[in-house]
Order: C-alpha cells, then sequence, then structure tokens
C-alpha cells in the first residue's frame, strides 16, 4: 500500500514534506537547499561550518539546552551537510513533535555565531580534516571525487587549512543570510503528525523572506593518481566513472549497474575479486546522484602486489557487462534493489532523508514510483553505462610506502 504523502510549496516558498505513520515515532528535520556544490573555491567548507555553528545557541537557548530539550524527551539530535543540502534533524516520541520544531526552527532561524564558539569549533573542523585523512577509505571517496569534477567542485566539502582559516564570522553570517531564508528551506516530518498542524507552525513562525542560492558550473574531467604513504598495511583503491543526473531517467540504470557490479556479497566484482581470487576483503559499490552531479564508484581494498590484477579485473567485468549481460541476471538485480528501496522505508529517520534527497533532485514524491523506474530500466541502457565506464573513468588508490 502506497504510504501517506503531503506535499506543499507555501507562500513563502518554504517546502513542507510528510509521510503519515501510526508508530509513536517521528523524525523531523530542517534542510536547507545548500552544499558544498554552493560554494567558490575561496570558501569551500563554509556550508559545513555553519551547519556545526547552528547546535552552538540561539539568543533563547544555548548548546546545552538545544541537545537536552531534545534528549531528556526521549529524542536523537543530529545533523549532515552533503553537496547539494545541509540538514538538521531529530528522531523523538510523536508526543514530542512541538518540541522538535520548536528547537530545530529556533536553531534555523535564530543562530547566535558567538565569536568565542566560533574558534572553538574551527578547532574541532580541523581535527575533523585530520580523522578523514587519517581514515584511508574516507581519504580515498573524498579525493575520486576531485579525479571526477574540476575546482570548486571537486574538492573535499569539508573544506581545507586555509579555507577554514579564512572564514570569519562575517563571511559565516553574511552567508547564512543569504540562504537560510524560508524559499531555501524544506521541512520534512515522518511519523504519527498531523500535516494541517505542520502547516500552521511554518505560517506562524516563518517570515517571507527571500534569498538566492549560489550555483556555480560542474566541470567533468577524468584522471588517475597513485598516492604513497607511509604507516598503512592496505591498498584502498576506488575506480569511479560519471552517470545521468537525477533529471535523467537513466540514473535508474545507473543504480542497477552499480548494484550488479558492487552491491553486496552477490555482487560480479565481489565474486570476482574476493571469493574466486581472495585478493580482498572489502569490496563495495555506490552510486551518488544528485541534481548538479552524479557518479558511481567501486571500492577496493587489496595489497600493494594487486592493484594492477584487481583494476584489470574490475575493467573486465564492467566489459564483460557491456558485451553479455542477459535478462535474467537484470530481473535479479531489478529485484534486489526493490527489495533494498523497501527495507530503507523501515526507519522514519532513513526515509526522512529519502524525501529530502528526491526534493533537492526534484520532487520527493517521485521517491514513491522508485519501483515502477527501477522495473522500466531496459538491459541496453545498463550495458551501454558499462561500456562508457570501461572506456572514460578516474582512478585512485593508496598504497603503503616501504
Amino acid at each position: 500500500m502506497k504510504p501517506k504523502f503531503y506535499r506543499k510549496v507555501l507562500k513563502n516558498g518554504m517546502t513542507v514534506l510528510f509521510e503519515k505513520r501510526d508508530i509513536p515515532v517521528v523524525g523531523v528535520a530542517f534542510a536547507v537547499r545548500n552544499g558544498g556544490i554552493n560554494e567558490s573555491d575561496e570558501e569551500k567548507g563554509i556550508s559545513h561550518f555553519i551547519e556545526h555553528m547552528l547546535y552552538k545557541g540561539t539568543p533563547t537557548r544555548d548548546s546545552k539546552k538545544i541537545a537536552e530539550e531534545i534528549e531528556k524527551n526521549g529524542g536523537e539530535l543530529n545533523g549532515f551537510t552533503d553537496e547539494e543540502i545541509t540538514a538538521y534533524w531529530c528522531k523523538m516520541p510523536s508526543k514530542h513533535l512541538d518540541i522538535a520544531l520548536e528547537v530545530l526552527s529556533d536553531m534555523v532561524k535564530n543562530p547566535l555565531f558567538d565569536e568565542k564558539e566560533l574558534e572553538k569549533e574551527r578547532k574541532v573542523i580541523f581535527e575533523e580534516i585530520k580523522m578523514r585523512k587519517d581514515i584511508p577509505r574516507v581519504y580515498v571517496y573524498d579525493k575520486i571525487k576531485e579525479f571526477l569534477y574540476d575546482k570548486p567542485f571537486g574538492p573535499s566539502l569539508i573544506g581545507t587549512y586555509d579555507t577554514m582559516n579564512s572564514i570569519d564570522r562575517k563571511k559565516i553570517i553574511d552567508k547564512f543570510k543569504k540562504i537560510y531564508t524560508p524559499n531555501n528551506l524544506i521541512l520534512c516530518v515522518v511519523g504519527d503528525a498531523d500535516f494541517d498542524k505542520i502547516v500552521e507552525f511554518v505560517n506562524r513562525n516563518f517570515g517571507k523572506e527571500k534569498g538566492e542560492v549560489p550555483r556555480f558550473k560542474v566541470k567533468l574531467t577524468n584522471s588517475e593518481k597513485i598516492e604513497f604513504r607511509k604507516g598503512i598495511d592496505q591498498v584502498n583503491l576506488v575506480f569511479a566513472f560519471h552517470t545521468p543526473l537525477a533529471k535523467d531517467k537513466k540514473n535508474y540504470a545507473a543504480q542497477v549497474l552499480n548494484c550488479l557490479m558492487g552491491g553486496g556479497m552477490s555482487s560480479r566484482l565481489f565474486q570476482e575479486i574476493r571469493e574466486k581470487r581472495n585478493l580482498a576483503y572489502a569490496v563495495k559499490g555506490e552510486v551518488e546522484i544528485g541534481r548538479d552531479y552524479s557518479y558511481s564508484l567501486i571500492y577496493v581494498g587489496t595489497t600493494k602486489e594487486n592493484v594492477d590484477i584487481v583494476k584489470k579485473l574490475i575493467l573486465e567485468e564492467f566489459e564483460k557487462v557491456a558485451k553479455d549481460l542477459g535478462e535474467g541476471e537484470l530481473e535479479q538485480v531489478k529485484e534486489q534493489l526493490i527489495g533494498n528501496y523497501q527495507i530503507s522505508m523501515e526507519d522514519s529517520q532513513s526515509q526522512m532523508v529519502n524525501l529530502l534527497s528526491y526534493e533537492i533532485n526534484g520532487n520527493a514524491g517521485e521517491f514513491y514510483d522508485f519501483e515502477k523506474n527501477i522495473s522500466a530500466v531496459k538491459l541496453k541502457d545498463v550495458k551501454d553505462l558499462a561500456k562508457k565506464a570501461k572506456e572514460k573513468y578516474s582512478f585512485f588508490a593508496l598504497i603503503p610506502e616501504d
């Protein structure tokens, strides 16, 4: 049965999304249509910096009170910055929906950006930069984007030491005022609630300010690089290629191809690289599909001696798919993806993120057409994407230095 879903764009431009559920839990998120892709090279990391600062206090709530009002009422509080969205969310008993709305709306409307807190949080982000570099798998995931896209989009949205040092309170406030306006905001609620009351809350608590999110041209590229590092024991490598954007229905063929190649223990590359040849422990595929960017990747953790053979096996497997993929295997993968889709809807927080992602890419209501769109994927489209992946790709490997 199709879930009860409501979507409304209010007069002030804010989009309200709601999926009705009967269990006494609610997931709530305020999100802004802005992320790393909306930053210039000089301000890289500012969206992520703002996200951190919104938890640091408002005129009526300090950081402790923000956390306590959610957590002492049985809730969880968190947020994230992605390439095309920044979100602030909580999950809590539905009887406390009003607390969730009040706390989160206060955060996105009235942050203090206290100077002392800002400098403290800058140091925290420096540690986060170090952490991402020190974890090889995270590092190669960050780096591969630099070999798929030119600046300003390519570099990691967390920023660099130089950009983070250059971002002061004035720049943060100026950016916040330009983008955190009702017309750029989305409120998403999943759970036991009343849609009309949610809309009434927004109309009562938000004005009609207008802002504009900056857009930069996304420039595609392809390149390869090997990097050596002391103190690690395993090679972490990523093979990646561009795929159709969210507005192109062929992005569903990209999801099928990604699942076929690296979607679990039954996938072609897991079987070929790990099960048959014992060349790796981790073999995993992922796909990033956005409004203005989209790519698919294969990650493998292996030994220094096996880098060339693993890369060769990846290329050979894409060639096999391009030539020999049959309808029977295609239907199996479709069934796997549809099952994964259904499981993803079980948790209200996961569903909240699903709906936000689809809204950023066009319209949240299209999420419920996933099964239909996956079922409609044609064999030729998957084979064509596999052929393109073999011909035009990026490759990055972080290798232990002797």
